[in-house]
């Protein structure tokens, strides 16, 4: 009754994997469709910057701690250090490179951040200005509170925080004076 394949515990078993295996996936950044061919492996943030060239999304902790890396997956913030690219198959992607207009001009969250001077090195900036184009658009007018919450996932080493929270605020005022998103 017993045979020795069903003798072997799930942990016991091994697995055969290709470690040469790759997947076709389309995604579409900034706009953009690209066809690749990836290790299933890969971050969606490896692939964004190194296959298709957009570095604007920063790697910080590489364990979904710090934000740097936010983008936009399908409308929705997401952590590209955190997500498999496999898994961003067919997708609609928006990094930091896909924030200006299309004139080439900041967008009115990039401007308010400049304008209040919000960053010191800027290594956090894209995963705050991501995050804060997703809080805006569900909330067009946050408290300090709100505001301090929603960023709160965020990591910045130099400003203390209270110039970047300016910075939302001066967007909420450009916004709300015509300066749309």
């Amino acid at each position: 009754m017993s045979s020795s394949s069903s003798s072997q515990s799930p942990a016991s078993r091994s697995v055969s994997v290709d470690p040469d295996a790759t997947l076709d996936v389309s995604v579409t950044i900034n706009g953009d469709t690209h066809q690749l061919v990836i290790e299933p492996r890969r971050s969606l943030a490896d692939v964004i910057r190194e296959d298709v060239g957009l570095t604007g999304t920063h790697l910080g902790c590489e364990h979904g701690v710090c934000g740097a890396c936010t983008v936009m997956v399908n409308g929705e913030p997401s952590r590209a250090c955190l997500m498999l690219a496999v898994q961003a198959d067919g997708a609609d992607i928006t990094t930091i490179e896909g924030l200006a207009n299309d004139d080439g001009s900041m967008h009115p969250i990039q401007q308010a951040m400049h304008e209040a001077m919000s960053f010191q090195c800027a290594f956090c900036s894209p995963g705050f200005l991501m995050s804060t184009v997703a809080l805006l658009r569900d909330n067009p007018s946050p408290s300090t509170d709100e505001i301090r919450e929603e960023l709160s996932g965020n990591l910045c080493r130099c400003t203390g925080y209270q110039s970047i929270v300016d910075g939302v605020e001066t967007a909420v005022s450009l916004i709300n004076s015509g300066g749309a998103a």
